[in-house]
C-alpha cells in the first residue's frame, strides 16, 4: 500500500511513501529514536535513516516535528 499526499504548500500532489516509510512515519511519530524504530522494524539504524530522509526529499519536511505533524494528520 502506498500513499499520495498532497504537500501543504501547494495544490499539486506529493510522491507516494513505501508502506515502510509509512511504518518508519509512524515510529518515529511515536516517539522511537532512530534505533529503537530499525530494532522494531529489524533494520539497521542507518536504514532508518535513508527512509527517513527519502520521506524528507518526497515531501520537502526538514525535520522531525513536521515528520510527526504529518503522521498525526494522517492518523497514523
Amino acid at each position: 500500500m502506498s500513499l499520495t499526499l498532497t504537500t501543504p504548500y501547494t495544490e499539486a500532489p506529493a510522491p507516494a511513501l513505501a508502506p515502510r516509510e509509512l511504518e518508519t512515519l509512524r515510529h518515529i511519530a511515536s516517539g522511537c529514536t532512530y534505533l529503537q524504530a530499525a530494532r522494531q522494524m529489524g533494520l539497521s539504524r542507518h536504514t532508518v535513516d535513508a527512509y527517513l530522509r527519502r520521506i524528507r526529499a518526497k515531501l520537502n519536511i526538514n525535520n522531525t516535528a513536521e515528520l510527526t505533524r504529518l503522521a498525526i494528520s494522517l492518523g497514523l
